[in-house]
C-alpha cells in the first residue's frame, strides 16, 4: 500500500480521527484524571505529530493522477491568499487565546479575545484552512485533494467543535467571548459587537507573518521540489 492513493487516505483517516478522538470531551477528560494536563498534552502533540510525518511522507510517496489541470489563476490566487493565511496563523500562535489548549485562564481576563480574534476567534485554523483550499485548488491532483482536504476538514470542523465544548468548559465566561467575537471572519465587527485595533494585533506580527510566508515561498522549490511562482 505503500507510493499508493490507499496510504495517503489511511493517513488522512488517522490523521482527522486521532485529533477528533483526543478532542472528544469523555475521553479527554479521562485521559487528563489518568495522566495529567501535562501528560495529556504530551500524548496529544505525539499523537499529532506521528500523524502529521505519515500523512506528508504518504502523501510524498502518492502517484499523481490528475483530477482537473493545473491553471495558472489558481497558482496565482494561491500567492494572494497565502499571505493572508500566514498572517493569520502568526497572529493567532502569538496571542494569548482562552480557546486554545491550556487558555482556559485568559476567559477570566478584562478584555479575553483581543487583536486579531476581534476579527475571528479562529485565527489559526482559518489560516490553515485556506492554506489548504488554494493548494487543493492549484494542485488538481489525487492525493492532493485527500492530503490537504483533511486540513481543510479538521480546520473549519474544528472551528464549530471547539465552540461547543469552550460553551460547556468555560460556562458565564463564554458569554462575553461569544459576544465579541465570531467565528467568521469580520461579522462581530460588520455586527458592531467587536472594533478591530490594528495597534493592539500589533504591526510586528504582521511584519513576522510577512516574513515568515516570503521564506516559504523562496524555500518552496527547496523544500517541496516545485516552486510556487506560477511558470
Amino acid at each position: 500500500m505503500t507510493g499508493s492513493l490507499a496510504s495517503v487516505f489511511a493517513a488522512a483517516v488517522f490523521f482527522v480521527a486521532s485529533h477528533i478522538l483526543l478532542s472528544d470531551a469523555a475521553l479527554r477528560t479521562t485521559l487528563v484524571e489518568r495522566l495529567g494536563a501535562v501528560g495529556f498534552r504530551a500524548l496529544y502533540s505525539v499523537v499529532a505529530l506521528a500523524a502529521l510525518v505519515w500523512l506528508v511522507m504518504a502523501y510524498g510517496r502518492a502517484p499523481y493522477i490528475e483530477l482537473w489541470p493545473q491553471v495558472t489563476w489558481a497558482r496565482h490566487l494561491a500567492l494572494v491568499v497565502m499571505p493572508i493565511a500566514v498572517i493569520l496563523v502568526v497572529c493567532g500562535v502569538t496571542t494569548r487565546n482562552p480557546l486554545a489548549v491550556g487558555g482556559d485562564a485568559f476567559a477570566q481576563s478584562v478584555e479575553p479575545m483581543p487583536g486579531i480574534l476581534k476579527l475571528t476567534r479562529h485565527p489559526v485554523l482559518w489560516g490553515t484552512g485556506l492554506w489548504a483550499l488554494v493548494h487543493i485548488l492549484a494542485n488538481g491532483d489525487a492525493a492532493s485533494l485527500i492530503m490537504f482536504g483533511s486540513f481543510a476538514v479538521l480546520s473549519f470542523a474544528g472551528m464549530a467543535h471547539i465552540d461547543r465544548r469552550r460553551a460547556k468548559t468555560l460556562g458565564a465566561a463564554w458569554g462575553p467571548i461569544a459576544l465579541t467575537t465570531s467565528a467568521v471572519p469580520f461579522a462581530a465587527i460588520l455586527a458592531g459587537r467587536a472594533k478591530l485595533e490594528f495597534a493592539q494585533i500589533g504591526a510586528w506580527r504582521i511584519l513576522a507573518g510577512i516574513a515568515v510566508y516570503l521564506a516559504f515561498l523562496i524555500a518552496h522549490e527547496w523544500v517541496i521540489g516545485v516552486s510556487a511562482l506560477p511558470g
